[in-house]
């Protein structure tokens, strides 16, 4: 029975979402646009991403100096790259390697635990905020132009809008100085009185400590947004930056693919594989290719088209995840 319970059910989306794309379109018309890759076009396509990669270590390094420690850019960029590996292998919507970030820092930097959970914290939110304000774009510029009128209606923007929200919520609560994370786990700790947790397992105690440790982050949070105005607004810059170069590596695997789409058509097509990433399934599986195949069948392409492009996606994501889980895994073992 315990293979019916929704947090079993989602897993069986991911099978049933390839077996539906596979059915729907030829693979092998899907591998022959791989096949023509040449040489160049790979390369141009390594160097875009390791362009993506190095601009979206830009916020997390900003803040770190603003907070006094100054780590090497690329040094940040090879932890991050682990944590991705981290996050793409776990089900979730790109979560979970944060952890390691910090214990990177912490252990091989001497960066304090509260200063590393707030500036990954901080990280992670400005790219919440940018992922959902593109997401937020995205989606209105569907509706602007009616790219997909029969798939998405007016009340699709209420979704992002909500996503939005979160991180700009957290960001305004830190900013006012309060704690909206901390609190949150010594209101829930009250919830449950002493006496209901066994006694050999100090439970409320180790919650305390936590939410002490993420209490202090969050005041050093909200002294990087009132105390370092510039960094702030270099962050925001980053984030900027980022979205674009992700934008243009995304544009250039379209061209080489041969998929000549229009601008606002590329946009949608991205805000479809970026909503199917949001799912709880590693790396979107399934969701992933399903939006692509799906997108460029109703532009009138053949939906293989969006199955090479996945596939380019996923060898370039697999990659890059395991190429981060062999590094974080080396930098873990060294003194």
């Amino acid at each position: 029975m315990r293979l019916l319970r929704p947090r079993y059910l989602i897993w069986l989306a991911a099978p049933l979402l390839l077996l539906w794309v596979l059915r729907s379109v030829s693979l092998p018309d899907a591998w022959a646009v791989l096949a023509g890759l040449g040489l160049a076009q790979i390369l141009i396509l390594l160097l875009a991403n390791a362009l993506v990669l190095l601009t979206l270590s830009g916020r997390w390094w900003l803040i770190l100096r603003a907070q006094g420690y100054s780590v090497s850019y690329f040094t940040l960029a090879g932890y991050r790259l682990a944590a991705f590996g981290v996050s793409y292998f776990t089900p979730g919507p790109h979560f979970g390697g944060e952890p390691f970030q910090v214990h990177l820092v912490q252990r091989r930097h001497q960066v304090p635990r509260p200063t590393a959970i707030a500036a990954v914290t901080l990280d992670k939110s400005f790219e919440l905020l940018s992922n959902f304000a593109f997401l937020t774009g995205g989606i209105a510029c569907i509706l602007w132009w009616q790219v997909f009128p029969d798939l998405v209606g007016r009340e699709m923007i209420v979704f992002p809008l909500l996503l939005l929200a979160l991180p700009v919520g957290f960001m305004l609560a830190v900013w006012s100085g309060r704690h909206p994370v901390s609190g949150l786990l010594q209101f829930s700790a009250k919830l449950f009185p002493r006496r209901d947790w066994p006694n050999d397992i100090p439970v409320l105690s180790r919650i305390q400590d936590v939410s002490e440790a993420i209490r202090e982050s969050e005041d050093q949070a909200t002294h990087f947004f009132r105390g370092s105005p510039v960094a702030l607004a270099l962050v925001l810059l980053f984030s900027l930056v980022s979205w674009l170069t992700i934008l243009g590596e995304y544009w250039l695997m379209l061209h080489v693919l041969g998929l000549n789409l229009t601008p606002v058509q590329a946009i949608s097509i991205l805000t479809a594989a970026r909503l199917a990433i949001l799912l709880p399934l590693p790396g979107g599986l399934g969701a992933l290719e399903a939006s692509q195949a799906l997108t460029l069948g109703l532009l009138g392409i053949n939906p293989a088209a969006g199955i090479s492009l996945s596939l380019l996606i996923r060898i370039r994501d697999v990659a890059l995840g395991g190429l981060g889980l062999w590094w974080g895994g080396l930098k873990s073992q060294l003194p």
